[in-house]
């Protein structure tokens, strides 16, 4: 399968807007993969949790194709769990599902 998974971890807004949205976005759009998926882990759960501008990304993100996951626990722990499912993020337990993603070779792109 020609699928991407982008793994994102910082908390950084300039990231967010000036490479991780642009780049996947445009690589659905531009069918650069068949099939684009965005892992929020650690930081960037709390900063999707607690910014207006960057959840309106986000959902812009979706509205676009790209498939986005969080990390359950790291939700929980920021107390954001809520506001990223009513946006309509898969949250669950990132641990075994990363890692099948990277046994089965799956492409990961980290930021």
């Amino acid at each position: 399968m020609d699928k991407l998974n982008i793994l994102w971890t910082t908390d950084n807004k300039d990231t967010v807007f000036n490479m991780l949205a642009m780049y996947a976005v445009n690589s659905k759009t531009q069918n650069w993969w068949q099939e684009v998926n965005l892992i929020i882990w650690g930081a960037s759960a709390k900063l999707v949790g607690n910014d207006t501008q960057v959840q309106t990304e986000v959902v812009e993100m979706i509205n676009h194709g790209v498939q986005i996951e969080a990390c359950k626990d790291c939700c929980d722990n920021f107390g954001v769990t809520d506001k990223l499912t009513k946006l309509g993020i898969n949250v669950r337990y990132m641990g075994k599902p990363l890692t099948d993603y990277i046994k089965s070779g799956e492409t990961i792109l980290t930021i």
